[in-house]
């Protein structure tokens, strides 16, 4: 198939460290604003930023319901620290008012590593990689629960949050408490193309026997 086409949600968030994560992938990367966009999208990536902020830009935009039906149709979506509480099916600590997008199979804590001041990093065994990822974790969340049909793909190693979920992946949906998209290592954002790449041709394949 030709390349894909990966959108970022582009109203609030990391937007461009995710853009040039996927252009040095050679993945063409554009960012969503508008239902229109989305439409061209055969994978989405839901950026670190304020998930309050978030959900209630998705609703004043008119992208809340069409991202919703898209990930309910089998769209491959990536939710980085406040994407992976996007994706989440329940929040802890949340706002009274909170929304999320759901579809991951998920109990997230909102803040959970504390406030801007306790940002911290760290090396992470991550599932499918030979070598550990650098993590950068800036008032991250973690995962307390998981369904059962959810892979557990890294966790905290040491410190006090020793042992702590943060990185997950259910079927096309993908998600993690840090930010991959800092600094120069795009392993984890070429897993998520490969990830698009086989949905994308699986659904093309399916379409060719009808």
């Amino acid at each position: 198939m030709t390349s894909p086409t990966i959108g970022v949600f582009a109203l609030q968030g990391d937007v461009r460290e995710h853009l040039h994560a996927l252009a040095g992938l050679g993945v063409e990367a554009i960012g969503v604003r508008r239902p229109s966009e989305l439409e061209r999208c055969d994978g989405l990536i839901i950026p670190g930023g304020e998930s309050t902020t978030m959900f209630k830009l998705a609703r004043t935009f008119e992208l809340f319901e069409p991202i919703q039906k898209r990930i309910a149709g089998g769209m491959p979506t990536f939710g980085t620290c406040a994407g992976m509480i996007m994706l989440a099916d329940r929040i802890v600590d949340g706002t009274s008012d909170q929304e999320t997008l759901g579809g991951l199979d998920i109990t997230v804590r909102r803040n959970a590593f504390g406030r801007q001041v306790d940002s911290f990093e760290g090396n992470l065994d991550f599932t499918g990689l030979d070598d550990p990822v650098h993590a950068v974790f800036i008032r991250a969340p973690w995962v307390e629960q998981v369904g059962a049909d959810v892979e557990v793909l890294a966790r905290v190693a040491s410190g006090d949050a020793a042992g702590r979920i943060v990185a997950v992946r259910q079927g096309p949906l993908l998600a993690t408490s840090f930010h991959p998209e800092v600094g120069s290592d795009s392993r984890i954002h070429r897993v998520f193309v490969e990830m698009v790449v086989s949905t994308s041709s699986t659904a093309a394949g399916l379409g060719k026997g009808r």
